[in-house]
């Protein structure tokens, strides 16, 4: 599984030109599936998720987790994320999950981290969607649940 994390002021998902969902202050999450992803993957990402240290403290130092309380998720699926451009111009997807495994795992990433209290939001899961976002820092993340040491 693999995530591209933005913190944000603001970020909006939209399709076919109709206002999906938007959130404010957090954190705009670019999730792909990978074809051999399972619940482990999840658990290990939500995990990394949840505690990730990158809002600012009052120093403005990167010091203080994702607080339920304050900040927002917005969590997009982006099969993309596994494009693989290493035999000719044109991107393969073919680590990429099937649309059923990668919906299925998806969801359970979207599911755990609003167990947790966070505030969650999401585009639609295989649509053509238009994200808008204002990255503040800019502070940007990337996470493979592939780099997992011991979980």
């Amino acid at each position: 599984m693999r995530t591209v994390i933005q913190r944000v002021s603001y970020a909006n998902v939209s399709v076919d030109g109709k206002l999906i969902s938007s959130i404010k202050t957090g954190l705009l999450i670019l999730l792909g599936v990978h074809r051999e992803d399972t619940l482990k993957d999840v658990q290990y990402i939500v995990k990394k998720l949840s505690g990730l240290r990158i809002m600012e403290d009052s120093d403005g130092k990167t010091n203080i987790s994702v607080n339920p309380d304050i900040d927002e998720l917005l969590v997009v699926s982006q099969f993309t994320l596994y494009g693989n451009c290493k035999k000719g111009r044109r991107p393969s997807f073919s680590t990429s999950a099937t649309s059923s495994d990668g919906q299925e795992l998806y969801e359970q990433v979207v599911k755990q981290l609003k167990n947790q209290n966070f505030k969650v939001k999401t585009g639609v899961f295989g649509a053509y969607m238009e994200v808008e976002l204002k990255n503040t820092g800019p502070y940007t993340i990337l996470l493979d649940s592939k780099d997992m040491i011991s979980f």
